[in-house]
């Protein structure tokens, strides 16, 4: 199973990795790793997380405040957004 990330998910997580490095490079440098680890789980076990809204799943890290959401086509999955746990969605 592949794994694409929407241009809209891609600019989600280089403004959060860019938000902060400018605080804390080697913060920003844990968080990113954080995030693609559980891509990757996603990757690996794509039904897994618990479904949400209209056919997206949601990756939530207990030890950040951001999450993934994503929504798994045939051999895919599709990271939709990285949001901040705070925003709305959709």
């Amino acid at each position: 199973m592949t794994v694409r990330w929407s241009p809209e998910a891609a600019a989600d997580f280089a403004a959060i990795v860019e938000y902060i490095r400018k605080q804390n490079p080697s913060a920003a440098g844990r968080v990113a790793r954080k995030i693609y680890a559980g891509v990757a789980a996603c990757h690996h076990f794509p039904i897994k997380v618990v479904p949400e809204t209209k056919g997206t799943r949601e990756l939530v890290f207990s030890s950040l405040p951001y999450v993934v959401v994503y929504r798994v086509k045939d051999e895919m999955v599709e990271v939709v957004r990285v949001l901040h746990g705070a925003q709305r969605w959709p």
